[in-house]
């Protein structure tokens, strides 16, 4: 590669808690030699998939080439914040072969894409593909699919009913803007259930993508980085929900913060942020929480109320220790009900 060639970008989307962040750890450790680059945005402040991707310590990706956006989502702030961080990515000495960039689960993809027509940038960086996450198993369950017959019997009620499902059409978004498609979390579904959910997002979009199953994103770095799509040459061919749109916001969605305070049984908490999260369709919970005794940090992950948790670093001297959640939601979701049963 010359100095005079594009740098390619991968743009990695999918839904809230799909395994973006896992799947971008794993292409850090298998990164081959590649000097990469990592933008992370996320939807809340608190950080979560930053401090994950930084502990991995990988020398070919150090913590300066890890730019995190928390000021709202990319698709929203290009000129004001995803410019910039690549204007000093690429001022980097050595120059990063490879751009990652990790969108929020919130996220519509397509108008991402469109800012690498602009020129300043279409002239020093190519969209080498977009890669859509899919949590298969949220899928399987139905989590963006209307429940038609209920909808019948609401409309029979009144004629007037919107239809929109803001879940179901930003997923949709980041499976049309696609080059390729992971099905993670295949050990949670049988092959059959896996088959469908295959199918069903194949007869879902306009063009051949291809569809390969995953789990906690292991999958050759050398089959997502490479793809050569120069997607922003392609944009016609990713149709959007939003396309007749100027912009794009996240009315449909609420997050806010919670502190913790310390726990003295990690399943406990857990058991209590999924009973949470059940009783007030919670779409997301992430972030960090301190056990008693313990000199290490627990990470907590939930989608709906499926949640993960481990020790993922020891707490570094003069850390703040107290724990904080971010939680995720639709529009109108119980704030004050949620804060007070965490905080119970």
């Amino acid at each position: 590669m010359t100095s005079l060639a594009k740098i390619p970008v991968t743009i990695i989307t999918g839904f809230l808690g799909a395994g973006k962040t896992t799947l971008i750890r794993h292409i850090l450790l298998h990164s081959q030699g590649r000097r990469l680059a990592l933008v992370i945005n996320e939807f809340g402040d608190v950080g979560v998939d930053g401090e994950i991707l930084k502990a991995c310590g990988v020398d070919s990706c150090p913590e300066d080439n890890i730019v995190e956006l928390a000021n709202g989502c990319l698709c929203c702030t290009v000129a004001d914040d995803f410019l910039p961080a690549i204007e000093g990515l690429l001022a980097r000495e050595p120059r990063p072969d490879h751009i990652i960039i990790e969108t929020s689960g919130l996220a519509l993809p397509k108008p991402l894409v469109k800012a690498f027509d602009w020129p300043d940038i279409r002239a020093r960086l190519t969209v080498d593909g977009v890669v859509a996450v899919v949590d298969a198993a949220a899928v399987a369950a139905g989590r963006f699919v209307d429940d038609e017959a209920q909808l019948a019997a609401q409309r029979a009620g009144d004629a007037a009913l919107d239809h929109d499902n803001p879940l179901e059409e930003v997923y949709e978004d980041q499976l049309l803007c696609a080059d390729l498609i992971l099905l993670n979390k295949t050990d949670l579904l049988t092959p059959e259930a896996l088959e469908k959910v295959r199918a069903d997002i194949a007869a879902a979009i306009p063009r051949a993508v291809k569809i390969v199953p995953t789990h906690e994103g292991r999958l050759d770095p050398t089959v997502l980085l490479g793809l050569s799509a120069a997607a922003e040459d392609d944009l016609a061919a990713r149709p959007s929900h939003h396309d007749a749109e100027e912009g794009h916001d996240h009315d449909d969605f609420d997050s806010f913060i919670v502190d913790l305070e310390p726990s003295a049984d990690p399943a406990a908490l857990v058991a209590k942020l999924a009973a949470v999260a059940r009783d007030h369709d919670v779409l997301r919970m992430k972030g960090f929480a301190e056990v008693v005794g313990k000199p290490m940090r627990l990470l907590v992950q939930g989608v709906g109320a499926r949640f993960s948790h481990q020790f993922d670093r020891p707490w570094k001297a003069g850390e703040r220790r107290g724990g904080r959640l971010v939680v995720i939601g639709q529009k109108g979701i119980d704030q004050p009900a949620i804060l007070a049963a965490l905080l119970a």
